[in-house]
């Protein structure tokens, strides 16, 4: 699943589809992590969702979360939930085992990996 013709992540991930194919196999792994699955409301659906706009346009695909929600302020957005080290190394896990299930390509696995950890670790506030 590497284009290398694309500019951005999203481009390469295959645009819309390559996203939701992302978010649809991470989020089982995150409600099968122990660390990760109390913070998740009951009907993970509305995550997934906003997840999906979220990472298009991160990865540089249209501005479908700030369209629909406005500016992002995901450090804002993520501090009622008590995240720790801990539980963002799991998260990053659990996108890591995401993106080897879609057979992703290595190097864009890193890239994708590289650009998420700054932000989960930005995050911690416990």
């Amino acid at each position: 699943m590497l284009n290398s013709n694309a500019n951005s992540i999203y481009e390469m991930m295959g645009g819309e589809q390559g996203i939701r194919q992302l978010v649809e196999s991470f989020y089982p792994k995150v409600l099968n992590e122990p660390l990760l699955a109390p913070l998740f409301p009951e009907d993970i659906r509305p995550v997934v969702d906003k997840q999906f706009l979220f990472l298009s346009q991160f990865f540089g695909g249209p501005s479908l979360y700030s369209d629909l929600y406005g500016h992002p302020m995901m450090r804002a957005r993520h501090m009622p939930f008590p995240i720790t080290t801990e539980r963002a190394n799991a998260w990053l896990a659990c996108m890591k085992n995401a993106l080897a299930e879609l057979k992703i390509d290595v190097n864009l696995q890193a890239a994708i990996l590289e650009r998420l950890k700054g932000t989960a670790y930005h995050f911690v506030n416990s």
